[in-house]
């Protein structure tokens, strides 16, 4: 793997080496960590990357590794640079030849995301979107029980995400995460609901396996001086008749990651927590609430899906990491498949890629749109 951005006191790229880390399949060779020169080659050193791999920027990297021979170049590149900066070393990657894992939001615009899907599917190259949340094991076994049709056809979804760490005017007071993510030019049109607001779609999509027809969105910019919205409300119809409720917020104060999801079929549903990661609620109209816990040992009673993203025995909690690390996980074993001339399995394909990052980017569009929009309710485009 190399890696593009992510450097010193870089929190998100920090994340992804360890989730790469985890399952010793996947090694750091090479990266362009930083604009900044003398930052990237403090960076490299500090990771014992070799000189003659560390870069000062990604196209010297992608055409340097690319003129390599096949068995000592990477298989894969990382992009772990803001919003803004994105796009252009994924569409040069991809056009050298090499597989892309991106951190969300997969680029900037929905053109630019349309544009990566089309060299996606021109080169039939890979691409991870690191949609976090869909790689913990008990979001898995809910997708599987939801689409199993156990609670019988979907009614009703309830998604919220509420943080606190932008209660205050955090980005003028040397915040650099803060800084990025509040400005229009690096993270885009939307600040929270493209930042959390995006994941909370995702894993409604996910989960439910049915897919956003029309939303009503109304944001909020609640702490002033701010220029992107950081607290947001949106209604939301699916396939098949299913309504939905998403709230997503920067300025809950007192609150950190308090992700949480709730799916209502005919007969019952599903309750997970990101901040309790390990429980899944099973409710059912005729009979009592069950707790369904990872890495128990009932594992007739969990899906294929969800054992093979456990890690550990009943107990230890498999939290933000070991899901980044899951994520990781299957798209290895996707490419080492790839390489091999294998099949992967059912279970090592599932992760999210550039459909997946083009929904995210529609989504924005959208709840921009119908915030802006005196009629409000406006209809999923993509």
């Amino acid at each position: 793997m190399g890696m593009i951005g992510g450097g010193k006191d870089a929190f998100i790229g920090a994340i992804h080496r360890h989730a790469a880390n985890l399952d010793s399949t996947i090694e750091l060779v090479c990266g362009a960590l930083s604009i900044n020169p003398e930052v990237a080659q403090d960076s490299a050193q500090s990771l014992f990357l070799p000189a003659d791999r560390t870069y000062l920027t990604y196209q010297e990297m992608l055409e340097k590794e690319a003129a390599l021979p096949a068995e000592k170049r990477i298989d894969f590149v990382t992009i772990v640079t803001p919003n803004f900066a994105h796009f252009a070393p994924a569409m040069l990657a991809l056009e050298k030849g090499f597989h892309v894992v991106i951190e969300k939001p997969i680029a900037f615009t929905l053109d630019e995301a349309k544009q990566l899907k089309q060299k996606v599917e021109e080169t039939g190259l890979l691409l991870l979107l690191t949609h976090t949340y869909s790689g913990y094991p008990m979001v898995k076994q809910a997708r599987q029980m939801v689409q199993a049709g156990e609670f019988g056809k979907v009614r009703k979804i309830w998604v919220e995400y509420p943080q606190g760490w932008l209660s205050q005017l955090t980005e003028r007071e040397g915040n650099a995460q803060a800084a990025w993510r509040t400005d229009p030019k690096r993270s885009g049109k939307s600040g929270c609901m493209g930042d959390i607001g995006t994941h909370a779609a995702h894993l409604a999509e996910y989960i439910s396996g049915l897919k956003i027809t029309d939303l009503c969105a109304h944001l909020s910019i609640m702490v002033e001086g701010r220029a992107l919205d950081d607290d947001g409300n949106v209604l939301l119809k699916f396939e098949d008749g299913a309504t939905g409720v998403l709230m997503a917020s920067q300025v809950a104060a007192g609150e950190e990651n308090a992700l949480k999801i709730r799916i209502y079929g005919e007969k019952g549903g599903i309750e997970w927590a990101q901040q309790e990661p390990n429980t899944l609620l099973v409710k059912w109209q005729d009979k009592p609430t069950q707790i369904y816990r990872a890495g128990t040992g009932y594992k007739d009673n969990l899906s294929s899906f969800a054992l093979h993203n456990s890690r550990t025995p009943g107990g230890h909690p498999e939290g933000y990491l070991e899901a980044f690390g899951n994520l990781y996980r299957n798209f290895a074993l996707t490419l080492a498949a790839r390489i091999d001339g294998t099949t992967p399995s059912p279970e090592a394909l599932d992760y999210p890629s550039v459909n997946e990052g083009i929904r995210g980017m529609a989504f924005i569009d959208n709840v921009v749109k119908s915030h802006q929009s005196t009629e409000k309710w406006t209809a999923f485009e993509v």
